[in-house]
């Protein structure tokens, strides 16, 4: 694995787990600014070939 798959894909792990954690505080504007940038390298790595396992990020309906 090269090094910007291995960058890009640690970039997106933590920003699904920023996101979590946004979600989980009740941090609206947090959890948008983390999904927009989730969008943001999943639409990069896709571009650059690397595959991301699909993890689903949208919010828990009650």
């Amino acid at each position: 694995m090269d090094a910007f798959t291995t960058g890009i894909l640690q970039r997106i792990r933590s920003t699904e787990s920023d996101l979590r954690r946004a979600r989980e505080t009740g941090d609206d504007y947090l959890a948008d600014v983390e999904l927009a940038e989730l969008e943001d390298l999943r639409r990069l790595a896709s571009e650059n070939g690397v595959r991301v396992e699909t993890v689903d990020v949208r919010p828990k309906v009650a």
